[in-house]
């Protein structure tokens, strides 16, 4: 798919193993979780236009490249999207954060939608939503359905474990959104976690059960 970047930087694979290890303990995973999202933030933002201004260095006057001004909205899926959150925002400080709370169907495994609270003005921003795990895909793609209907056209999907069914299903949904993944794991278990995966991301950020 030509819509789909899986990475293979050696740092951010590494990072992926040592999150998945079931010894891996709140404190450390909530940080790893961020230093991957950043290390991927580097490549979803490559495209950013760029446009020269006048600064002056100790030196002399010169044109130098800055970020063209573009509007940009981070929008996590609640809960384990937030665990993203600071690390794109290291890179990009002026983003506004939306929110997006979805839970999955016991019985259905279908997203059912309780909160969803986005930056003004979306038509004129790109959209940056994030969670650690595309597994069905049914979460990614409502959220971001609930996005394009806020007039938003600009929009990345970036997760660090998914499964092939959620990424067939997502490009299917939205095949204009582009899929950042750090690693693309075999199936779906019959509980439709992914295999094999890191457990429950939420769980495993926050220190829940």
């Amino acid at each position: 798919m030509d819509n789909v970047t899986i990475f293979t930087h050696p740092l951010i694979q590494h990072k992926i193993s040592t999150l998945r290890m079931v010894e891996t303990g709140t404190k450390q995973f909530r940080e790893l979780v961020e230093e991957i999202a950043t290390l991927m933030g580097y490549e979803v933002f490559r495209d950013l236009p760029l446009e020269e201004l006048d600064i002056e260095t100790p030196i002399c006057k010169t044109k130098a490249p800055f970020i063209a001004g573009k509007k940009l909205a981070i929008v996590p899926i609640l809960r384990a999207g937030l665990g993203m959150v600071n690390g794109i925002c290291n890179l990009v400080p002026s983003a506004k954060i939306g929110h997006i709370g979805l839970y999955r169907d016991p019985e259905t495994h279908e997203p059912h939608e309780y909160y969803c609270k986005l930056p003004d003005s979306m038509d004129q921003r790109e959209a940056i939503v994030v969670d650690p795990m595309l597994a069905t895909g049914g979460s990614a793609e409502a959220a971001i359905t609930f996005i394009k209907n806020r007039g938003c056209k600009s929009i990345k999907f970036l997760c660090i474990i998914a499964a092939p069914d959620g990424v067939e299903r997502l490009h299917k949904a939205h095949p204009d959104v582009h899929i950042y993944c750090g690693h693309l794991d075999d199936h779906l278990n019959e509980n439709c976690y992914i295999v094999p995966g890191l457990g429950d991301a939420g769980d495993r950020i926050f220190g829940t059960k």
